[in-house]
């Protein structure tokens, strides 16, 4: 996937999501890590992107 597929595929699975968002991308990398690890990679950028729109931790 190219960086606007990841960023579009990060924003649906966060408005379908909400905060299980990231939680589904973890277990989609880990998922895929043994068995593909191109889908993996994808997934983990997934996770990052989310992390992005999240923002940061507020204390």
């Amino acid at each position: 996937m190219n960086a606007v597929e990841i960023h579009d595929h990060a924003r649906k699975l966060y408005s379908s999501q909400g905060a299980k968002a990231l939680a589904e991308a973890a277990q989609m990398v880990r998922k895929y890590e043994k068995t593909d690890e191109r889908l993996a990679e994808d997934w983990r950028r997934i996770e990052q992107a989310l992390r992005q729109l999240h923002g940061p931790h507020v204390s």
